[in-house]
Formats: C-alpha cells, sequence, structure tokens
C-alpha cells in the first residue's frame, strides 16, 4: 500500500470512472485499474462495484474511502509543516550590541520586531565588541551587533547598513559646508574612551594620534551625549554616526557639518556562529533592522566608490 493507491481509489470514488479518475491522477486508465485492483487484493476487500455503470463504492469501501481521505489530509499537512515550521518565529534570541550602535539603533527597531513576532522573547546587553566576540564563542548570546570588519573574524557576518560618520562642532578659520577629513587632522578632536571601536575608526580614516584636547584635563567618556556636552562648552570637535545625528535636536544638527565625497562611513553587522540553529530568528531581526534603517539613511542612495570604510 502507498499513497498514490490511496488517491487513486479516493479520486476514483469522487468521480465514479476509471477514466476520468485516471485523467485527474494524470496516469492512464490501465495503470488506474491494475493499482485500486493490487490495492484491493492486499486489503482483501472489493471496494468498488464494477458491474454498474457510474461505478459504486460498496459499503465496505465507503469506510475504507473515509479512512483514506484522512491519511491524504495528514499527507498534505506533512508536506505543508516544514514551510510553516521555517516561517515560525517564536523562542528566545539573546542580542549583544555595541553601545555606540544601541543608543540609536534599538528604540528603532525593538518596538516593530516586539509587535510583529508576539511570541518571540528578546534579550539585550550592550556590551563592547571583545566581549560580544567571547561571548558568542561560548554561546552566552546568539548574535552580535557591531561595527565591521572585525580582524581575524572566523563568525558568519551579513552587512546591515552604512551610515556616515559626520562631524560635530565649530571648525577654526573655515566656512566650508563640505569637509574633507585633512581639514580636521589638526583639529582637537573629542573620542571615546581608548579602546573604543568607533574611536580607532574616526582615528584611522581621518589619520588622527591620539593626543589630549586640554593638556589639564584626562577624560575618557563612554556616550555621545558625554562628547557632545564637552564640544558644546569647550573647544574641540567630535565625530558622530548618522543615526545619532538624526536623533539630535534642530539647535544641535545645526553644529553638524557633512564630509565630501567619498565620505566616511561605518559599516553595521550582524555577526553569529555557523551552523546555527537560531538561523530563522536572526535573519527575521536583520530584515527588521534593514527595512527601518535603510529608508532613513543618506548612505543607502550612495554608490561604494562614494564612501570609505572606517577600519578598525
Amino acid at each position: 500500500m502507498n499513497l498514490q493507491q490511496i488517491e487513486y481509489i479516493v479520486a476514483l470514488d469522487k468521480f465514479k470512472s476509471f477514466s476520468k479518475a485516471a485523467e485527474a491522477c494524470f496516469i492512464t486508465q490501465a495503470t488506474l485499474s491494475t493499482m485500486v485492483k493490487k490495492l484491493e487484493e492486499e486489503l482483501d476487500i472489493i471496494l468498488f462495484d464494477r458491474k454498474t455503470n457510474p461505478i459504486i463504492t460498496t459499503d465496505s469501501g465507503k469506510e475504507i474511502i473515509e479512512e483514506a481521505k484522512k491519511i491524504l489530509n495528514h499527507s498534505k499537512h506533512l508536506k505543508d509543516l516544514p514551510s510553516k515550521i521555517k516561517g515560525k518565529i517564536e523562542g528566545e534570541l539573546k542580542i549583544g550590541v555595541i553601545p555606540t550602535i544601541a543608543s540609536n539603533l534599538l528604540h528603532r527597531v525593538i518596538p516593530k520586531l516586539l509587535n510583529t513576532y508576539p511570541h518571540l522573547k528578546i534579550k539585550i546587553s550592550e556590551i563592547t565588541t571583545s566581549s560580544i566576540v567571547t561571548q558568542l564563542k561560548t554561546g552566552e548570546i546568539d548574535v552580535g551587533i557591531v561595527s565591521t570588519p572585525i580582524p581575524k573574524n572566523d563568525f558568519e557576518e551579513e552587512i546591515l547598513y552604512y551610515e556616515k560618520l559626520m562631524v560635530y562642532g565649530k571648525i577654526k578659520n573655515t566656512q566650508k559646508k563640505y569637509l574633507s577629513p585633512k581639514d580636521i587632522a589638526y583639529e582637537k578632536i573629542w573620542l571615546l574612551e581608548e579602546g573604543n571601536c568607533l574611536s580607532n575608526q574616526i582615528m584611522n580614516v581621518c589619520s588622527l594620534s591620539a593626543k589630549k584636547v586640554n593638556s589639564n584635563l584626562d577624560f575618557k567618556p563612554n556616550s555621545f551625549d558625554s562628547l557632545l556636552n564637552m564640544v558644546d562648552n569647550t573647544n574641540g570637535l567630535t565625530l558622530i554616526p548618522e543615526l545619532y545625528v538624526l536623533d539630535l535636536s534642530k539647535e544641535k544638527k545645526i553644529k553638524v557639518a557633512d564630509f565630501k565625497t567619498p565620505y566616511p562611513v561605518r559599516e553595521v553587522s550582524l555577526i553569529y556562529n555557523r551552523p546555527y540553529a537560531k538561523l530563522r530568528l536572526i535573519n527575521a531581526l536583520a530584515q527588521e533592522i534593514k527595512q527601518t534603517v535603510l529608508p532613513i539613511l543618506q548612505t543607502t542612495k550612495l554608490k561604494n566608490k562614494e564612501m570609505i570604510i572606517a577600519k578598525m
């Protein structure tokens, strides 16, 4: 007995004709007749009275047909199940995000993610890139959102977006609307704490050297808010990413200057281990971030040659 035979007897019961049932099953009438006969012999029961026209399903055959229909329904459900499982977004996803990304990305994405996938439980930690790498290896988190490329990286990477790095503050002796990295190379630049990946990227892309803004002050901020407060009340500049600029007040946006092409940008990506059991959850996270962020970033309209990716 096989599913084909079960399909054949259900079709024959429906159409009451070998020719019509064979046509519906895309087989010859002879094949249909042979397969139905074999099934009757295996079950040791007559399913159809062939002497009548149209064919009549016997009383015993009717009981078998009812069970056959159930089998076919279960078979269809079984075939459909994998696609439903693949599309099912539920369970727990543990995410590590570096602070310079978390502050301006999460409030845009997480509410939509929770609304779209109400059965998804999300645990988020704001930690450094090095901690994300360590916790991915130990399994403490499932996925990291970091600035890439990361040197000597053995993880799977999916680029989410690029965002411009923009200048905040007043540059001396210039009224330029668009700047080049050389224009700020000798300015006093406020940076986040030493070792922060964004600070390293800014120093690399603008060819800066580590130096104190004020010889009497040793200050290592760990947030953009602290940086901007210092710039507002002392001399110097800082560089901030595009998403952070979008969240600034109108008064502070006036103090933001853009670079000219090619624009310094930072690359933001998901990183995770491979092979991976929670890939569909990670894919859902990536899709939500891209759908939310890409439409509001200037970099989405830029060509690759118009951007310089800040290296670590």
